[in-house]
């Protein structure tokens, strides 16, 4: 279903604007491949939905939606698979952002070339890399374990950096539940290069007790790309809930977000990462959570609890894994395409 078709289904129940005349492709906003999670794992066709299977899927679905271009993940592909992107993605006038491993150490630094070569050839000019793919207060028991994470970070990307360079593509480093602002702030000073920026997610760092506006406050300067997202909340006994929801559905306010991004790198690109999931429990009040966390302190304790306090219930956090696969499926795309509705009649990325 095109988004056209979408908006008049919900004519019948609620007041949708008129959309705005389409922009370049640059412009609007585009698709994370963890927007698609359900269907991606999907081994057949389900309740009509196809598995997305590769960046080619991931770009048809994009394009469905009209949306502006996807980031898609880039790692063993075989040795005409980029060329197969880059005619996809021309003939859908899309864009293309990689997503990335940064090199293990010095042995690894070849594969990590490859992938860059080929986001390359299929026309990314910026790809997004994680330097820790779960989450700080559950991966680490110990300060110990956190710092030393920090050194290999720092050195993984000071040997992703001449490579970058070399190909002139930009790496963009997410906040994933990792970074503080300050952290993420001497990463970027430390390696102090124009092929090193930020992918800034606009809701991981409620997780680490961090206000959202003042983390794109103070990265929107450093910021390439953007996972944008809303994000629900509910108080638990031993911390919080935190689950992405459909954009305009939660207590972000996107509007000023999108604006002082905009203002911090106007070429900085919007991708929508809509994850269709059970909420995370962030167990802030238990002791395991502030053992990798030096310089936390109980006014940012106080001030997240008040943050969740005066936004829970503004959205329901229904887990997602108690649906049928059919349901899930249908809820994933449903979020999805709201949320694409929604970036273009009110967020102007269009």
């Amino acid at each position: 279903m095109k988004r056209r078709q979408f908006i008049g289904g919900l004519m019948a129940t609620t007041l949708v604007p008129s959309l705005a005349a389409a922009g370049s492709s640059t412009s609007r906003m585009g698709l994370t491949q963890a927007s698609c999670v359900i269907r991606w794992r999907l081994k057949k066709t389900t309740a009509g939905f196809t598995p997305l299977k590769n960046a080619i899927g991931l770009l048809d679905y994009c394009n469905d939606m009209d949306g502006g271009g996807v980031q898609a993940g880039v790692g063993r592909w075989a040795d005409d698979f980029a060329g197969k992107v880059r005619d996809h993605r021309e003939s859908r006038n899309l864009f293309l952002e990689g997503q990335v491993r940064l090199p293990k150490d010095a042995s690894d630094l070849d594969r990590f070339e490859k992938d860059i070569k080929d986001a390359r050839e299929a026309g990314a000019d910026i790809v997004r890399t994680v330097c820790l793919g779960g989450r700080r207060y559950e991966t680490f028991k110990t300060l110990k374990a956190w710092k030393e994470f920090k050194d290999w970070s720092w050195q993984a990307v000071e040997m992703a950096e001449p490579v970058m360079k070399r190909h002139r593509v930009k790496l963009a480093v997410e906040n994933h539940k990792d970074w503080r602002i300050q952290e993420m702030l001497a990463l970027l000073n430390h390696v102090s290069s124009e092929w090193i920026g930020v992918n800034l997610d606009t809701g991981n760092n409620i997780s680490l007790l961090e206000d959202p506006h003042e983390v794109v406050d103070a990265l929107a300067p450093h910021t390439l790309t953007v996972h944008i997202k809303d994000m629900g909340v509910r108080e638990t006994g031993n911390g919080f809930l935190l689950a992405e929801v459909p954009l305009g559905t939660g207590f972000l306010d996107l509007k000023r977000i999108v604006s002082t991004i905009q203002k911090g790198n106007s070429k900085a690109r919007f991708n929508l990462e809509m994850l269709t999931r059970d909420p995370l429990k962030v167990r802030c009040l238990t002791d395991a959570y502030w053992e990798s966390s030096p310089g936390l302190d109980a006014r940012m304790l106080a001030r997240t609890l008040q943050l969740v306090r005066q936004n829970q219930g503004k959205t329901d956090l229904k887990p997602v894994s108690t649906l049928s696969k059919a349901d899930a499926l249908a809820l994933e795309d449903r979020n999805n395409r709201q949320s694409f509705i929604y970036s273009s009649n009110e967020l102007g990325l269009i």
